[in-house]
């Protein structure tokens, strides 16, 4: 379908794919989680002494007393060294992520900070840190059955127990942290993004822009920054309640600055500056969220910085070309263009701009190609996947493919003398040279 209806989304949804943008959510919630649960389990430490100092069965407290008093060195000793354990740990993996950005793109930094594993990993390390201090303040120095108000048995096996899921994490965060560092496992990673990102956006329309004529225009206030993702059902309640039809001027993923033109309104007066909050979400750098280029974006940046003459690593940017040429595959077929995003009755009230085939296939190929006559291994995988998409796009999207393909070949030739070597470097191949 080439046109999307208004629905409403999950409430939580935008939030959501704000918060995996930082880094401090996950640990502070998780803080907070450990005073909530070791308040929680102090109640109930205090409540089963109590219970047992009403039944007199005082040799049960003494058990529970000895079983706290030996738990309470490992206790310590967890308390003392996961601090220092923290730090290491999260020190050798920044020092890892400096490495792959500086291998691969700075861009790959953000798979860091959106990682589920690395923010858990954090999280139940320092809460298994600030749990432990806890613990040790509800020990007492009474050790009379009779007088003694709480014995910390449940805190202390709690805090065994984070300390076992603690490693289990800690295997898990250190095998994710060294797939960062190969290139196919992160190439793979913003491929599989970049899928859901097709999945989640809608397709583009064959329609015309807004009928009315365009009576005026709303200006970005605020911060500058790059235009990450647009609320579109507030949009689209907003230019339903005020009768007109929206455009959005920038793309997702342009940077924008103060005074500058954000909305065009056809057919009457702008919304309310009230009715527009919120609607727009800036920030310091693109993201996968609403972007259907940044995926090909950071493909592109790999690869041209795998044929830069100071790495020269061509398999690279091969790897690179195989998602490329995936992605668009994948949209070879897909309406591409500008979105009329409509209301209720069925009504367009939000135009949104987005890239369209030819845009794409330029920002796939466009860069790769002119840094790629010299190396044959590259050329070869590019033919091929430019002939694939031959066979699966449409007559009407061939155009810019065999545009590429025939400036690849002018490029070639002008780069290579010999003719052997020419004939070599433009024979496709989808593994380069094997």
């Amino acid at each position: 379908m080439s046109d999307r209806p208004y629905r409403r989304p999950r409430v939580l949804s935008p939030l959501r794919e704000h918060l995996r943008d930082t880094f401090w959510f996950a640990p502070t919630t998780g803080l907070i989680c450990s005073f909530l649960v070791w308040w929680g389990l102090s109640l109930l430490d205090t409540q089963i002494v109590a219970g047992l100092q009403e039944e007199k069965a005082y040799d049960e407290i003494r058990s529970l007393i000895s079983y706290a008093s030996d738990a309470k060195s490992i206790v310590t000793t967890i308390s003392s060294a996961m601090m220092t354990f923290i730090g290491v740990v999260f020190s050798i993996s920044l020092v890892a992520v400096q490495m792959a950005a500086g291998q691969l793109t700075p861009r790959v930094v953000r798979i860091f900070v959106r990682s589920r594993i690395s923010k858990l990993t954090l999280t139940v390390f320092l809460a298994t840190f600030a749990f432990s201090l806890l613990v040790l303040t509800s020990y007492e120095s009474e050790t009379d059955p009779r007088r003694i108000l709480s014995v910390p048995v449940l805190q202390s096996l709690v805090t065994v127990l984070m300390v076992g899921l603690s490693l289990l994490l800690f295997i898990a965060y250190l095998s994710s942290t060294l797939r960062l560092m190969q290139v196919g496992p992160v190439v793979d990673h913003i491929a599989r993004e970049s899928f859901r990102v097709i999945g989640r956006v809608p397709g583009g329309s064959s329609e015309d822009g807004p009928r009315a004529p365009e009576t005026a225009q709303v200006m970005h206030r605020g911060r500058a920054g790059v235009l990450k993702d647009v609320n579109v059902p507030r949009l689209v309640r907003a230019a339903r309640r005020q009768g007109v039809v929206l455009r959005l001027i920038p793309r997702v993923g342009d940077f924008v600055v103060p005074g500058t033109p954000v909305l065009a309104v056809h057919g009457g007066d702008p919304p309310p500056r009230s009715r527009l909050r919120y609607t727009m979400a800036l920030g310091v750098e693109r993201t996968l969220h609403q972007d259907l280029a940044f995926g090909l974006r950071q493909l592109s940046d790999i690869a041209l910085r795998a044929l830069s003459p100071a790495v020269n690593d061509p398999t690279t940017a091969v790897q690179c070309l195989d998602r490329i040429v995936q992605i668009l595959a994948a949209v070879a077929r897909r309406p591409l263009g500008p979105v009329h995003h409509r209301d209720r009755r069925g009504e367009v009230r939000l135009v949104q701009d987005g890239p369209d085939w030819t845009d794409l296939v330029d920002l796939s190929f466009e860069e790769i190609r002119g840094h790629s006559a010299n190396s044959p291994q590259v050329t070869r995988r590019l033919l091929a996947g430019i002939d694939d998409l031959l066979l699966l796009a449409p007559d009407d999207r061939r155009k810019p493919l065999l545009r590429h393909r025939a400036l690849l070949v002018q490029a070639v030739e002008r780069t290579v003398p010999e003719a052997a070597e020419r004939e070599f470097a433009l024979l496709p191949d989808h593994q380069g040279i094997g």
